[in-house]
């Protein structure tokens, strides 16, 4: 692991986590309990099988991953962050924040995966009417279905699937996103190509966290 050699604390924070890929791992196992290096390698579209073994490895010598052999039939390692790895949450939570401008545009050649949709969902959305009956949102975009959910105040996601969904939208992520944050109005997420049918009150319940 390469070092700065400053005495300063963003320093050294970025000797451990300022490598390639290793704050993409840590948002893998933020949204998997523990995950099997299979599971990371389809999470992370374009890194290397070397690199990746050489940033887990990296990781678990820093203390932020833990590697359990699991019993059968899984009988495979799985990887979950420590303690001191999650504690880098407020980190992803910060960066993702940051980078809200940078979201509006999506291209094709822009690998994407349904479920980081959870951390943006999770972390900037909540229910603004938490006292009524609760909804779900049927989100097809990317490679698995996914379920967006009030729950006591709270936005959660999910993969699955609810045929009685209260809305359903499909379209490319940054329609999506853009849709559901409150940044682009219903009418122009239609123009650009998103599919919507359902009751839109349900995604209105959703704001930005203040």
């Amino acid at each position: 692991m390469r070092s700065y050699g400053q005495f300063c604390g963003l320093a050294k924070a970025l000797d451990v986590v300022g490598d390639r890929w290793t704050l993409l791992i840590v948002r893998e196992l933020l949204l998997q309990d523990a995950a099997r290096y299979t599971d990371l390698r389809h999470g992370l579209p374009g890194i290397a099988t070397n690199l990746l073994a050489e940033r887990l490895r990296e990781m678990e010598l820093a203390g932020l991953v833990s590697r359990e052999q699991a019993p059968p039939p899984v009988a495979t390692a799985l990887f979950r962050l420590t303690p001191r790895g999650r504690e880098l949450e407020p980190v992803v939570r910060a960066l993702g924040a940051w980078a809200g401008p940078l979201m509006r545009q999506w291209t094709p050649d822009q690998a994407f995966r349904s479920r980081w949709l959870a951390l943006p969902v999770e972390f900037y959305l909540t229910d603004r009417t938490p006292a009524r009956p609760p909804v779900t949102i049927q989100v097809h975009t990317g490679d698995e279905p996914m379920l967006i959910e009030t729950v006591l105040g709270a936005v959660k996601a999910r993969p699955g699937s609810a045929p009685d969904a209260d809305a359903v939208l499909t379209g490319p992520p940054h329609l999506v996103m853009g849709l559901l944050s409150g940044r682009m109005p219903l009418a122009t997420a239609r123009a650009k190509g998103l599919h919507f049918r359902g009751n839109f009150a349900a995604v209105r319940r959703l704001q930005p966290k203040r």
